[in-house]
């Protein structure tokens, strides 16, 4: 068992796990709207979020004067080089499978990697709002691939989206409500860090009553397949955990093993 944990470990400091996670959300959404989707799609956005994850520590590292408060910072450190060669090697590759996916969503792709790229350029002047920039980045990176083929947006898939959305908020502001301390020190700007700590509270419980609310309602007012609300619901109880376990969670990091672990959960809906 520690073994697995220690592997694990080490695919969450690559953020490995996030890419996969975001290409198991990208098929929960495409499998709920119906739409066709190719393994080469899937593979593309899964690399290209991982190059993104990188790509955003290694800025952060490479700004940094001292040594990194945070093991994920520090590997990043330590292993700058090797990561900078590593991920030009798999843009490259990214780009060659890019090649082999629809031409449309290459083109929406495109338009969204600029405005990433914008992102990065002016992400420590966000303050405040770089938690939710980054979770309407990630939402949108998700449903890139089912939305290059025209769909028809119901009520459900739009209170759904919305979901998704707080689901990945929560998540961002989570980590960075336990980061507080350590992004001082390392001087990253966040909203807990602009506003404080206790502001930073008070903002999540509200966020995690608004989902709680809307998860409620879609229950009673939508007949449909509840599975992908049943899922929505886990993802935020576990992260609701990690919030109530402070304590717990913060040692070794194993808020990040459960915080990111939850975009997995869509796999279950594979299942029913």
């Amino acid at each position: 068992m520690k073994v697995l944990i220690r592997l694990y470990r080490f695919f969450n400091i690559l953020s490995l796990d996030v890419a996969v996670g975001s290409v198991i959300s990208a098929a929960f959404f495409a499998r709920i709207f119906h739409a066709p989707i190719l393994p080469q799609g899937l593979i593309a956005l899964g690399v290209t979020v991982w190059i993104i994850y990188t790509a955003d520590h290694l800025v952060d590292v490479q700004k940094m004067q001292q040594i990194a408060s945070t093991k994920r910072h520090q590997f990043h450190q330590k292993h700058f080089k090797v990561l900078i060669v590593m991920t030009l090697v798999v843009f490259f590759v990214d780009m060659v499978e890019i090649c082999f996916i629809n031409k449309v969503l290459i083109v929406e792709g495109l338009w969204l990697s600029i405005v990433v790229a914008i992102y990065f350029l002016v992400q420590q002047r966000l303050g405040f709002l770089k938690e939710l920039v980054g979770a309407l980045l990630y939402t949108s990176g998700i449903l890139l691939i089912p939305f290059s083929v025209k769909i028809v947006l119901s009520p459900i898939a739009i209170v759904l989206i919305l979901q998704f959305v707080l689901t990945a908020l929560i998540n961002l502001l989570l980590f960075s409500w336990m980061d507080h301390s350590h992004d001082e020190m390392d001087r990253h700007r966040s909203l807990p860090t602009t506003f404080g700590k206790k502001t930073a509270s008070n903002i999540l419980v509200f966020l995690f009553v608004t989902q709680a609310l809307l998860l409620i309602t879609s229950m009673f007012l939508f007949t449909i397949n509840k599975a992908p609300l049943l899922i929505l619901f886990l993802m935020n109880v576990f992260l609701l955990l990690i919030f109530l376990r402070k304590n717990f969670f913060e040692k070794e990091d194993r808020y990040r093993l459960l915080g990111d672990a939850v975009f997995l959960l869509p796999l279950l809906y594979f299942l029913f």
